[in-house]
């Protein structure tokens, strides 16, 4: 690992190769870039998660908008009951309180950066109406796509 020179706090540098994963299991990791983990001033919440061929994130909201960028692969996007195909490129912007969630269509890794539009952030499973705080323990979820 490179030491490289960072900015005065309370501005940050976020090299993803230099961030702990947050394991969600079965094939999808997150990389947590801006939080309450490591600013205690930020307005948004901002990471990065790794999808495994034929993986996704079960059905829920959050309290807060977010906005999703695909970075790499082929996702399926379903918001609102509706199910939208995505390429690297190509963003969604979801309202806080709608239910969505994403999964790898394709072959290969599918990568996609996400921002919430608040400090703290919560995540309500659509199928038991659980909720809990965004990245906590019991916040993994992953699985398998449909």
């Amino acid at each position: 690992m490179t030491d490289h020179p960072r900015p005065d706090l309370p501005n940050l540098l976020i090299r993803p190769d230099e961030v702990e994963p947050f394991d969600r299991g079965n094939g999808v990791r997150t990389i947590p870039y801006v939080g309450r983990w490591n600013c205690e001033t930020n307005r948004v919440t901002t990471g990065q998660t790794q999808f495994q061929e034929g993986t996704g994130l079960p059905l829920h909201s959050h309290n807060v908008e977010e906005s999703v960028l695909i970075l790499e692969g082929e996702a399926v996007a379903e918001i609102d009951g509706q199910e939208h195909e995505l390429v690297a490129g190509e963003a969604t912007w979801v309202p806080a309180g709608v239910p969505h969630r994403f999964y790898n269509r394709g072959t290969g890794v599918m990568r996609i950066y996400w921002v919430y539009g608040g400090r703290d952030v919560t995540r309500t499973i659509t199928a038991t109406g659980e909720t809990f705080e965004h990245l906590s323990e019991a916040d993994r979820g992953g699985l398998s796509a449909p």
